[in-house]
């Protein structure tokens, strides 16, 4: 069921007349999966999966900064020992480029109505799976931030939520001061990767109203947006929870559930751990609300925030089972379910989860602005060949000026003048 291509490189190509279900006694599926996303997989999917079909899952775990390039070395250095790729969406074309991933475009065509392609999210389905017109995957995980905040610092000292970024600075400052070292008004996520970072700096663009790049490809890293998304992280981080630059994932995750921070913009599955009392303490003592905006733009947007999606590796064994997996692992069903859980890390993929009264029941306050996010116009990263460097090249300048070694400035122009010099 799977052919080569034409030439050295490119990918294989899954049969348009491949399984999209199936029993698998006796088939074990080795999976390649993002380190936050091994709740999901391993505690809630390989359990049905074997009910279902008889087959089952081995669930490896990569660092979410090693993900692309261990799934790449899988494959290119010949040992070959995964089925299923749960891969960034920035990361496709190098992906593709290495010939890490099948093209499934033939056998989406033939099954879409099996598939259920008409149910994907409008706003994730293209960005997450097509590259270069093929089709290379599935969506998996609906990837979005919303600003949380904590309830309870806010009215202790008598402050409503922000809607722009300057109530934020309002909001950070006077926490921050007033607490002594109690609470801070804001958790900045500041690890030097695309994920951290990255999103941190995103967040500022899309509320400013920025773009990375124009509708023609051309970088816009230098834009008054840009220029003030960035000089809002240097300008918050001295009354942030210490120190931007060295919070990650579970630090800030960790720092807001306790009670530490006021805000933080962060994915969306934070409403079910805020929810849940083994992992926090404000258990009904939180809320949340669109990224705020700032200078002109009056209007919210979010950011596709380092999504992922379900691909079958090239070295697979079972390429037949992982196509009837990744169908299976993405439809509705199975999506409300990881969707539904404390700690598996996923968010909505599909229309009818998104909007379901079991999915708002779970995230509770959370669930007008998650559903504004994915239902309007996210922005998208870079997915190209060369994406994860020309973003990580984006995040090493962004740290220099949060450092204060280098002014806001000059960093943008480092990394316009790389994405630039990439294109030509």
């Amino acid at each position: 069921m799977l052919a080569a291509c034409g030439s050295s490189g490119e990918a294989g190509t899954l049969a348009a007349d491949a399984p999209v279900a199936g029993r698998f006694e006796g088939v074990t599926l080795k999976l390649l999966v993002n380190q936050p996303h091994v709740t999901s997989f391993r505690d809630i999917l390989a359990p049905a999966w074997n009910r279902e079909t008889g087959g089952v899952l081995e669930v490896t775990a990569a660092p979410y900064d090693q993900l692309t390039s261990k799934q790449i070395l899988d494959v290119q250095s010949g040992t070959g020992e995964f089925d299923v790729f749960d891969y960034f969406y920035f990361g496709l074309g190098d992906l593709v480029d290495a010939g890490a991933l099948v093209d499934l475009t033939d056998w989406i065509d033939k099954n879409s109505r099996q598939i259920g392609v008409d149910g994907y999210l409008p706003s994730v389905y293209d960005p997450y799976t097509l590259l270069d017109g093929r089709r290379w995957g599935l969506p998996y995980d609906g990837d979005v931030h919303i600003l949380f905040y904590n309830a309870e610092l806010l009215e202790r000292h008598g402050l409503e939520p922000p809607t722009t970024w300057d109530e934020y600075d309002e909001i950070a400052a006077k926490i921050t001061r007033d607490s002594r070292g109690a609470a801070y008004g804001a958790i900045v996520s500041g690890q030097q990767v695309p994920m951290i970072l990255g999103c941190s700096y995103i967040n500022r663009l899309t509320g400013y109203g920025g773009d990375l790049v124009d509708a023609d490809g051309k970088p816009q890293l230098t834009s008054d947006a840009s220029i003030a998304a960035l000089q809002h992280l240097v300008d918050v981080a001295p009354v942030a929870l210490p120190t931007p630059l060295q919070i990650g994932f579970d630090q800030a995750n960790q720092a807001f559930l306790s009670g530490q921070g006021a805000l933080l913009d962060t994915w969306t599955d934070m409403a079910l751990r805020a929810e849940d009392p083994t992992a926090s303490k404000i258990v009904g003592r939180w809320g949340a609300v669109s990224l705020p905006v700032g200078g002109a733009n009056r209007t919210p947007r979010t950011a596709l925030d380092a999504g992922f999606g379900l691909g079958i590796s090239t070295a697979s064994k079972n390429p037949e089972a992982a196509a009837a997996f990744i169908n299976w692992a993405t439809a509705a069903r199975q999506n409300l379910a990881v969707s539904s859980t404390a700690g598996a890390g996923i968010d909505p993929v599909r229309g009818e989860v998104l909007d379901s009264d079991g999915y708002a029941e779970v995230v509770t306050k959370a669930v007008e602005p998650i559903r504004e996010g994915l239902h309007g116009d996210p922005l998208v990263w870079p997915k190209a060949k060369g994406a994860p460097k020309l973003l990580q090249d984006l995040v090493d300048q962004l740290a220099l000026a949060i450092a204060g070694t280098q002014t806001v400035e000059q960093s943008l122009e480092n990394a316009q003048n790389a994405w630039e010099n990439a294109a030509t």
